[in-house]
């Protein structure tokens, strides 16, 4: 895979239309979205903490303090999937730590895919679903669908979602922007219309970053000429990470993380370096799914990321495990 090209282009600044009577015009966003942050702080917090006792709440906001401070005003690039997305507990879990993660002061940018809705659709309108290797075959039925889905339905009802729980979020696709540009896989005859990210431009997300809101991207994305491609979220992720310069890079799966053996779900490696998950692959510990997975956190830490984690989906607030304690909820690599 190449490795993406990171274009730097000038920040945008932002104009406003015409006064209107009829319509409420914020001259100062970034002080709009200060003063709502620290609201949904204050209910997030007040809502997790409320059934605790007091001496509980104040011994486990203790603790979290090193941690708060640690990654405090730093970027962190969270790819949800897998059981988090399909499970309605698990996906308000998700959020609630996403919100409450930004009010601490993180900088969260949220990518996704939404295999399960897209087979749905597809099975709806009476297209068989086709993988090759694990990736969908996208031909250009399936890749209107895949962008109809992924763009319109997901990628709005998540923003929705965050922004019910009190975080102010942006709905964006990598084509949006030009956040990525796409060229064919080199499997292109088999695969169809299933790309892999050329460059990664983050001009249009810092202003949002910087204004303490949460972009929310699915992981579709245009070539030069304008046609879409299906990317894989985590590769997506990745490469965003690395644009980024972010603190750290957490996929969201359907395992426990990686496994010493993989037919023994207690020996989870709870922390490993590159050189020593390359021995894992090299020694066949590490298999099928799980792969490309590792591969996309060894080369994000390549290009600048701090560490890359693959934690459990399955755990319910399974980001703040990961965040904010020393046990986490999954596997961490570092570089």
């Amino acid at each position: 895979m190449l490795a993406a090209k990171i274009i730097p282009r000038p920040s945008i600044t932002q104009t406003l239309p015409s006064a209107n009577p009829n319509i409420r015009y914020s001259q100062k966003p970034s002080i709009l979205s200060t003063s709502c942050l620290k609201s949904s702080s204050q209910s997030v917090l007040t809502e997790a903490l409320s059934t605790t006792p007091a001496k509980t709440r104040v011994k486990i906001l203790s603790e979290a303090l090193p941690f708060i401070q640690k990654f405090r005003g730093k970027t962190v690039v969270v790819k949800y999937g897998g059981a988090a997305m399909k499970s309605e507990a698990l996906q308000t879990s998700v959020i609630t730590d996403l919100v409450l993660l930004s009010c601490i002061g993180l900088r969260i940018v949220f990518v996704h895919g939404g295999g399960p809705e897209i087979n749905q659709w597809l099975n709806r309108l009476g297209i068989k679903p086709n993988f090759l290797n694990g990736l969908r075959v996208t031909d250009e039925s399936t890749m209107e669908i895949v962008s109809m889905v992924l763009v319109g339905k997901v990628n709005k009802n998540l923003v929705g979602l965050i922004n019910k729980a009190g975080a102010t979020a942006v709905g964006l696709c990598g084509t949006d922007g030009r956040i990525f540009t796409a060229i064919p896989s080199p499997n292109a005859a088999q695969l169809g219309f299933v790309g892999e990210i050329s460059s990664v431009d983050t001009s249009v997300l810092r202003p949002l970053i910087n204004d303490n809101l949460i972009p929310v991207i699915a992981s579709v994305a245009a070539d030069g000429t304008g046609q879409s491609y299906n990317i894989n979220a985590d590769t997506a992720a990745g490469e965003l990470a690395a644009a980024l310069g972010a603190e750290k890079l957490l996929l969201l799966t359907d395992v426990a993380g990686i496994l010493e053996n993989k037919d023994d779900p207690e020996s989870l490696v709870k922390e490993i370096d590159v050189r020593g998950v390359k021995k894992m692959m090299e020694d066949g510990k590490i298999a099928g799914g799980m792969i490309p997975k590792v591969n996309c956190c060894v080369k994000s830490l390549a290009q600048g990321v701090k560490t890359a984690s693959i934690i459990d989906g399955r755990v319910e607030h399974s980001l703040l495990l990961e965040v904010l304690t020393d046990e986490g909820a999954g596997t961490m690599i570092t570089g």
